[in-house]
């Protein structure tokens, strides 16, 4: 087995659906053998270790956090390799085979912990106290990152403007246009925000989570649409422009453009920590956007007016366009969530691997999906169970999951069936 069928091993190691592997590589000098634990049946099957003379094997060691057979059944916890092997393994010949068995390895060891991390159930009422103090935390911080990303933008609107205005340069207008549309698109963002959380639970069953997703699609086309308007001018500057004279340097309305560079500089800073939510992440990629903006705005418009005329707008078409392109990316993201994009492979597996082993009455997981219904996931396992199980056991069971499920962060909802086989046609018809 060469080491492109390792890592190929290594990434599909949970298949979402009824047959769920977990994979072991070991190495042996050159020979790479394969452990697998079958976590549909719990049986184990290893394949006998072929050594080498004088080749130092990969050990494995416990994790530092206790687990009982109830948390980590299948031994995975016994799986995890040793950071000096790993180390040692990476400076051992200094090969790239060596190299990748070890990020491997590292890889392997992250999403052991992953899977026998907590799914949060049943905490204590400290723990409630804990968990309420931080959330009115963050909601705090997160409230101070919206309202002083507005309230700065309010500012630096005004100052850019003056800066854009007195200059008569084109870049300076692109920096410009790009942040008078900030405070319009933040009151987008805090008026969908505001909506998802209140709704009619008549008129809208499932909530309006995705009033968000749809508040940053349309900010996203109002981004671009500005800077398509900005290249459009710009162009026109260019094609009218006669002669070699050069546009007029003005000192205060570049010292204007650094003052909001520095202010961008901050709030993206700040945001950056809070970047998880999907609102304030909008934000963060709008100051991040900024700062190249401004940035760039600064170097083109001196450069204009020290150097050629034409660096100017031709500033103001490469700052439009890197915002066109940008902002097109994330309204695709966005459409993505709104049609229901399959959740990362790793969360997938880390909600299949939490379902199998969350009660010993679960014998088998038919298929778990999680997919995207605006900014969150929805979550949806089929559980087997023995079928003489009580009605009320398998009810027990099944609802005591969806709710663990539900308490993960970003999942917004899930729903868990119960089957007593496997052997049936799909449950739903085809889209």
């Amino acid at each position: 087995m060469g080491m492109g069928d390792v890592m190929q091993e290594n990434q599909s190691c949970f298949p979402p659906h009824s047959h769920i592997y977990w994979q072991q590589v070991t190495m042996h000098s050159e020979v790479l053998v394969l452990d697998t634990v079958n976590l549909g049946d719990k049986r184990q099957r290893t394949t006998a270790p072929q050594h080498v003379a004088d080749e130092p094997t990969i050990d494995h060691i416990v994790l530092e956090t206790p687990t009982d057979e109830q948390s980590d059944p299948f031994s995975l916890a016994s799986r995890v390799v040793s950071p000096e092997r790993i180390t040692d393994l990476r400076r051992r010949n200094q090969s790239i085979g060596n190299k990748r068995v070890a990020a491997f390895y590292q890889e392997q060891n992250d999403e052991i912990r992953r899977l026998l991390s907590p799914i949060d159930g049943s905490p204590s009422s400290d723990d409630d106290e804990h968990k309420s103090s931080s959330k009115q935390s963050k909601n705090f911080r997160l409230q101070l990152a919206i309202q002083g990303s507005f309230a700065a933008n309010v500012l630096l609107s005004g100052l850019q403007l003056y800066a854009a205005i007195s200059s008569g340069s084109m870049s300076l207008f692109a920096t410009m246009a790009d942040s008078l549309f900030d405070p319009l698109s933040n009151l987008i963002l805090n008026l969908a925000h505001q909506t998802s959380v209140k709704w009619d639970v008549d008129k809208y069953p499932s909530g309006k989570a995705r009033m968000e997703t749809i508040g940053n699609v349309v900010y996203s086309f109002l981004m671009g649409t500005v800077s398509i308007v900005l290249i459009v001018e710009s162009v026109r500057t260019i094609a009218q422009h006669s002669g070699e004279e050069l546009f007029e340097f003005n000192v205060p309305a570049v010292v204007s453009v650094g003052v909001a560079f520095g202010v961008k500089f901050l709030l993206f800073l700040y945001c950056f920590s809070l970047r998880s939510d999907s609102q304030v992440r909008m934000l963060w990629e709008d100051h991040r956007n900024d700062l190249f903006v401004n940035a760039f705005g600064i170097m083109t418009s001196v450069a204009g007016g020290k150097l050629k005329w034409w660096i100017d707008p031709v500033g103001a078409i490469v700052i439009s366009a890197v915002i066109l392109a940008l902002w097109t990316r994330t309204a695709y993201e966005q459409l993505q969530q709104l049609a229901g994009v399959s959740a990362s492979p790793e969360f997938i597996r880390f909600v299949t691997y939490k379902a199998m082993t969350f009660d010993p009455l679960i014998q088998k997981i038919d298929t778990c999906r999680a997919y995207y219904s605006g900014p969150k996931i929805i979550v949806e396992v089929d559980i087997v169970m023995d079928p003489s199980t009580p009605l009320w056991k398998t009810h027990d069971v099944g609802e005591a999951l969806q709710m663990a499920l539900e308490k993960l962060d970003n999942v917004e909802r899930a729903y868990v069936h119960v089957d007593h086989e496997t052997d049936h046609k799909p449950e739903h018809k085809s889209a």
